[in-house]
């Protein structure tokens, strides 16, 4: 289990501009516009708000791409067992692909709005307003959360920090032009965990490695399907991402995989299920089976290769297996509630916590976390002065069919 202890926070801190103090003349605030704009829209306002279940009255929602199996497992195309099987999972499919559609509308507006200059806060609360609309569940009643929403918290990792760091209450992290900037965020309905990610980059110099990483991510994505061993789709992409060097600073660096992290199947309501996906050469001879669920994910750094824990902890989930063991701490015991109610094993944030109304919660959430019965997942980082880049898509292995489900045209 990770300590969860807190490290070094990001050494980035906000200056105020030019020609400005630190007094600010008081703004009297705009009379808020009446929330109609919303209600019988047919296409989506901008920060989305319109519910896609609105945009698709029919409750068909687009699929994905969708690829036929090869060789030995080509006859699921047109067998009707296997078409039987796959009309089966209708309400399955239908969760995902909503899904899918939410985590496509909000990213290709943060694509597009995203600037350096904005705080981390700013960003991945824009992001996480946009889903709760889309998907039409706020979270902020009990148990809304767990009906749908996000699938886990917004992932900002700047530069060598390679997955989940998100902003907890108070950061003043600044993006910045010079910086490579991962976005990974999940949606879920009925606990079906949409999971992609995508980098995002303000300076050409960083396209190589941009290049690799999405090269290798849909290379990962091409090789896997049903009876796919791990072992050969962690070579493919090796290969991929390492054919590629990126010039920084008049140094030319090789793109490293970052062999300690991994795809990895999805549940539902568990983000990390018991099987993973490497993305480096090895010997897991464990296949990929009909009716899984994979989130096809690839790393790519110029530094080691390599990420350890750092920095300050944001990210937790309760644990699917917790022990039912005694809290003597009372706030744990009642935080422990209160995240089984509005969480349940779905991963959460301080900033979650504190946005349902928690607050001095730090002494029970470490009991949690030392009693076994929440995970904490501090921030991931390769050594200081690299730059990482990630790309992701969830994949279903439907009985007929491969389903890159959460596909869209930004990538």
């Amino acid at each position: 289990m990770r300590d969860g202890s807190d490290g070094d926070q990001y050494d980035q801190e906000v200056a105020p501009r030019d020609g400005m103090t630190g007094t600010k003349k008081k703004k009297r605030k705009p009379k808020k516009k009446k929330n109609a704009s919303t209600k019988g829209a047919t296409v989506q306002s901008s920060p989305p708000r319109v519910p896609v279940a609105s945009l698709f009255a029919d409750g068909h929602y687009p699929a994905g791409e969708e690829v036929e199996y090869r060789n030995e497992n080509a006859f699921r195309t047109t067998s009707e067992e296997k078409r039987h099987l796959d009309r089966m999972n209708e309400d399955f499919l239908i969760e995902y692909r909503q899904g899918a559609e939410v985590h496509r509308q909000v990213r290709q507006w943060a694509q597009r709005s995203i600037k350096p200059g904005q705080t981390l806060t700013e960003i991945a609360e824009g992001i996480e307003d946009g889903v709760r609309a889309l998907t039409g569940h706020q979270g902020l009643d009990e148990g809304d959360n767990i009906k749908g929403g996000m699938g886990f918290p917004t992932g900002l990792s700047i530069n060598h920090c390679a997955a989940h760091y998100t902003p907890n209450a108070g950061n003043k992290v600044v993006l910045q032009k010079e910086d490579v900037m991962k976005v990974d965020f999940g949606v879920h309905l009925n606990g079906r965990i949409v999971d992609s990610a995508f980098t995002m980059t303000f300076d050409p110099i960083y396209d190589n490695l941009v290049a690799a990483v999405k090269d290798a991510t849909n290379t990962g994505v091409r090789e896997a399907g049903i009876d796919v061993r791990m072992s050969d789709i962690g070579a493919a992409v090796q290969e991929a991402m390492e054919s590629y060097e990126v010039e920084i600073g008049g140094k030319a660096l090789p793109v490293k995989c970052i062999r300690n992290l991994n795809g990895h199947d999805i549940i539902q309501y568990s983000i990390h299920g018991g099987k993973s996906v490497p993305i480096v050469k090895g010997k897991d001879q464990t296949k990929m089976e009909e009716g899984e669920t994979f989130a096809i994910e690839t790393f790519g750094s110029t530094g080691n290769g390599y990420v350890r824990d750092d920095m300050e902890t944001s990210h937790y989930a309760k644990k699917s297996d917790a022990p039912n063991v005694p809290l003597r701490v009372s706030s744990a015991r009642s935080l422990l509630s209160s995240i089984s109610k509005n969480f349940g094993t779905l991963p959460f944030c301080r900033r979650y916590l504190d946005r349902i109304g928690h607050d001095k919660y730090l002494l029970g959430l470490n009991n949690l976390v030392s009693s076994g019965i929440v995970e904490a997942y501090p921030p991931l980082c390769d050594v200081r002065g690299s730059f990482t880049a990630q790309f992701e898509h969830t994949i279903l292995l439907r009985p007929t069919m491969k389903e890159v489900v959460s596909r869209g045209d930004d990538y």
